[in-house]
This record gives structure tokens, sequence and C-alpha cells, in this order.
């Protein structure tokens, strides 16, 4: 059994530890709950507007007037771009190590040439030791406003309409709830409006639909850019709060198990004392 300065020495250490996680599950419980905040203010608005833009793309009796639309054209796919949105630290679990091998997925399943976006280091460095070819990278601040992911989804849809691309797909971590972050590999352009709406014939618009539809789809790829963005961030935050708690719940064990070494290795030594005392009095008898 290790002497009780050792154990005295590794109850230090691992409580300092447990310190150092339970401050940054506080943390990342804070901006968990301010990132849920901004996910469930966002979803109604993205929501409608890819409601609103699926409506308006099926109403059409005449698909010639989508050919106006770049956005939403299809043509056949030679060069893929994906936007890969990562953590910039680790510390979140399995989250990093998901989303790389959803990637990793994605790339062998692929049959076109691939070029990647990245926000966040992690995606950043797993792309570059996989000699894979970045187009760009962007960074966004803990709290991601709507004009920050501007630059990022204007690239994409210039890079789209300038036929650089003929694909735009989303890789980042949805955020279901707490405990749970769902991998997404979401496709963004060419845009996928099908509906089963019965109804979307009985629309009379007002201007032309070919200057509503230019002017409804690039709103929609960035509120969809942003949107992620978010869902991304919501789920970095929750996976680290988890993951902090449970390194936080496991280091107070480890305390306790080292805590009870120490009692016993102390009365060992007590008793051993004990002993010689006894032993060497008795000797000092005879």
């Amino acid at each position: 059994m290790p002497s009780t300065k050792d154990l005295r020495d590794r109850i230090r250490s691992v409580s300092n530890t447990a310190k150092v996680t339970g401050a940054m599950q506080m943390i990342a419980a804070s901006k968990m709950t301010r990132a849920q905040n901004m996910v469930a203010n966002s979803r109604p608005y993205f929501e409608t507007i890819h409601n609103m833009l699926t409506k308006v793309t099926n109403s059409l009796n005449n698909q010639e007037i989508l050919k106006g639309v770049k956005l939403l054209q299809s043509r056949e796919i030679n060069k893929t771009l994906v936007l890969f949105i990562t953590p910039d630290r680790g510390l979140a679990g399995a989250l990093v190590g998901n989303l790389t091998k959803a990637v990793g997925e994605f790339i062998s399943k692929s049959g076109s040439d691939i070029s990647f976006i990245t926000v966040g280091k992690k995606g950043d460095r797993y792309l570059s030791r996989s000699n894979e070819n970045l187009f760009g990278n962007f960074s966004v601040s803990d709290r991601p406003t709507f004009s920050e992911t501007l630059q990022i989804s204007n690239t994409i849809i210039e890079n789209y309409e300038n036929e650089n691309f003929d694909k735009v797909v989303i890789v980042y971590a949805k955020f279901i709830n707490t405990a749970v972050q769902k991998i997404q590999a979401h496709q963004v352009l060419p845009i996928e409006t099908e509906s089963d709406d019965e109804n979307s014939n009985d629309y009379i618009f007002e201007p032309q639909v070919v200057s509503l539809l230019r002017s409804i789809a690039p709103k929609y790829v960035q509120n969809q850019v942003f949107h992620s963005v978010l869902e991304a961030f919501a789920s970095e935050h929750s996976a680290r709060m988890v993951a902090m708690q449970n390194a936080t719940d496991n280091a107070n064990e480890l305390v306790e198990g080292l805590t009870l070494d120490l009692n016993k290795a102390r009365q060992e030594s007590i008793t051993g004392e004990l002993l010689d005392i006894v032993g060497g009095v008795a000797a000092l008898e005879k």
C-alpha cells in the first residue's frame, strides 16, 4: 500500500482537479442556458421562412420559373462544399469525436470532390491532419450573432451561384436536450422544398414569383447557417457541462476511496507503532 504521504498528495491533486472541473461545469451550465434560449428563439423564424419558401416553390405550375433562381437549381454534382461546425476547445465528451467520425463517413461515401469551410478550431485541425481541401475557415464568438455568420453564408451563396460548387452540406451537432446531441449532415444547396401541402396552388403572388424567390432564397440560406451555428454551440456547451459533471463526480469518488485508503494506512501505522511499543516493553520486562 502507498505511504500516507503519497496518499495525501494524491488526495490533494485529485481534489484540485475536482475544483477545476466543477468550475468548468458551472461556466458551461451558464453558457448552455444562454445558448439553449438562443436556439429556442431562432427555431420558429427558421421554420417559418422554410415553410414560406416551400409553399411558394410548390405553388408554381410552371417549373421553368425556377430556372431564374440559381439557389433552387439542381445540377450534376461534381464538387461539394461542406460547412463543418465544431467547437474551438475540447473537454466536451465524445462530441468532437462524433463530429469527425461523421465527416469521415461522409467523405468515404461521397462520389464527388469535397472542399471544406470550417467554423471552429477542432474541425480545422482534423482536416489539416487528414490532408483535405480547406476552402476557408471562420470563427465566431461565444455569443454568435446573425451578422457574424453573414460572411459565411454569403461566401456559400456566391460560390454556388458561380457554379464553383454543385452541392452544399452543413455538418454540425443538433441540440436535442442536455444529454443528447445529434450529428446532422444537412443539405443546404440546392434548396430542398418538398411538401405535401394540398393547398399550395391557391396563392396569388405580388410582385412576380421570381423576384419573391430571389429575395427569400438567400435569406433562407443565411438563416440556415446562423441556426446551425446556434445549434452547434448549444450542443457544445451541453456536452461540456455533462462531461465536466461526470469528471467532478468521478474525482469526488476517487477522493473518497483514497481517503479510505489513507485512514487504513494510518490505522496500520498506528497499530504497528503500538505493537513495537508493546514488544519493547515486554523485552525490557524480561
